[in-house]
């Protein structure tokens, strides 16, 4: 009942912009020709038939969940691959407006982009991460190998090369393996308020001045929603954009400070 009642405060109260209202020319640009963006793209057909053979696929998997488990040693469930990729795979809409979104920060930055994922489920996200270069690094945190093995697959049906992963509870691998400078990050992982804060007060002194932090599922629970309110509060974060579905952090210091809710 959270999430219903979140989503309708944001349908009545969020702006169906083409980026009218917004100060800075270079948000502007990514609201318009970005968020805004119907276009398809090369690589989106290959990416939604991979996600379609994932929701028939009934195949078992013995999963550790990190997240739910509240030890470091997990909670092993049994899964079905389809069951996964119908409850926790992101939409297409947001999964594409990832693509978008690494695009035109590419563009804009005129080199390679260095892109973290905490939580890669089934490997689909990551997938619109890596394909907008294939000269940009992706870098995606796994907690359950089994799950990982099936991501691992999709990204090979899909020839991509410029991903890497770790395998483990995030907990421990953000802190080991996150690099230095980031450009992207992409929080779907342990959805509390202590472990979202943790990660991103992690993130925050790694991303580039024109980074971007995306928080996924921002509105799934009160403790999310408490995480997102202090987020866009935090004094290094310069401009958030709301979109229901996830929270874009902007760092930029030549941005005002506001907060946009914008229909995705």
């Amino acid at each position: 009942m959270h999430s219903v009642g979140a989503y309708l405060r944001h349908a009545l109260t969020a702006w169906n912009t083409t980026g009218e209202g917004i100060h800075s020319p270079y948000l502007f640009e990514l609201v318009r020709f970005i968020l805004r963006d119907e276009n398809g793209y090369y690589c989106f057909a290959d990416i939604e038939h991979r996600r379609e053979l994932l929701l028939a696929c009934r195949d078992m998997l013995d999963v550790v969940d990190y997240g739910s488990a509240g030890s470091k040693e997990g909670l092993h469930v049994q899964r079905r691959v389809c069951d996964i990729a119908k409850n926790h795979l992101e939409s297409a809409r947001v999964g594409q407006m990832l693509f978008r979104l690494v695009n035109w920060l590419g563009e804009n930055e005129k080199r390679p982009l260095e892109i973290l994922e905490l939580g890669t489920s089934l490997g689909i996200t990551t997938a619109y991460l890596a394909a907008a270069d294939s000269r940009n690094r992706v870098l995606t945190l796994e907690g359950s190998g089994a799950v990982l093995k099936v991501a691992q697959g999709v990204w090979r049906a899909l020839r991509m090369e410029n991903i890497e992963w770790q395998e483990g509870n995030i907990d421990d691998t953000l802190y080991k393996y996150a690099r230095e400078k980031l450009d992207v990050a992409y929080v779907d992982a342990n959805h509390t308020y202590e472990a979202t804060m943790r990660y991103v007060n992690f993130l925050l002194p790694r991303m580039q001045e024109k980074g971007v932090i995306v928080l996924d599922d921002i509105h799934y629970s009160a403790e999310m929603e408490r995480a997102w309110q202090e987020l866009k509060a935090d004094s290094r974060v310069t401009t958030s954009m709301d979109l229901y579905h996830v929270g874009l952090l902007f760092f930029d210091p030549h941005y005002l400070k506001r907060n946009y809710k914008i229909r995705l």
